[in-house]
């Protein structure tokens, strides 16, 4: 388990340096929407890559996977879109925390709810506090 920490420590540690590199690309080629497909041809190469190397019988199996699923690629879409081209007008950070208070509202919902089969952990009192403590660092970064 600590692997699966460090793990997604990465991951969101990449989250803002991600924005920031995309959204400068925009910025220097004058195109937030061609610097956001050249990430999603980098990224398509990279994860098709290691599909085929970890697990290329899995491929075939997406023909039967339930459509709503691939709406995921619209939210990624969406969330690349979106900072790259409001990044370099609200800031890297400003952008970043209203995405992650997205992400922690969201997240405590799927949770609580136990949506697209996620193991479901009730949103108690302490959950919610840290939500409206988030809440609360997220407007307090605004306003400084």
């Amino acid at each position: 388990m600590p692997h699966h920490v460090l793990i997604m420590l990465a991951a969101g540690i990449g989250i803002p340096v991600l924005a920031a590199l995309n959204a400068a690309l925009g910025r220097s080629i004058g195109a937030p929407a061609v610097a956001a497909s050249v990430l999603f041809i980098v990224a398509f190469t990279v994860a098709a890559l290691t599909a085929l190397l970890t697990n290329p019988q899995s491929v075939a199996k997406l023909a039967m996977a339930p459509r709503h699923l691939f709406l995921a690629g619209v939210l990624i879409a969406f969330y690349v879109l979106s900072i790259t081209w409001i990044a370099p007008t609200m800031g890297v950070g400003n952008a970043v925390f209203f995405v992650l208070l997205g992400q922690l509202v969201s997240a405590a919902a799927i949770d609580h709810f136990g949506l697209f089969t996620a193991q479901t952990t009730p949103l108690n009192w302490t959950r919610t506090a840290g939500i409206a403590l988030m809440a609360t660092g997220v407007f307090v970064t605004q306003k400084a």
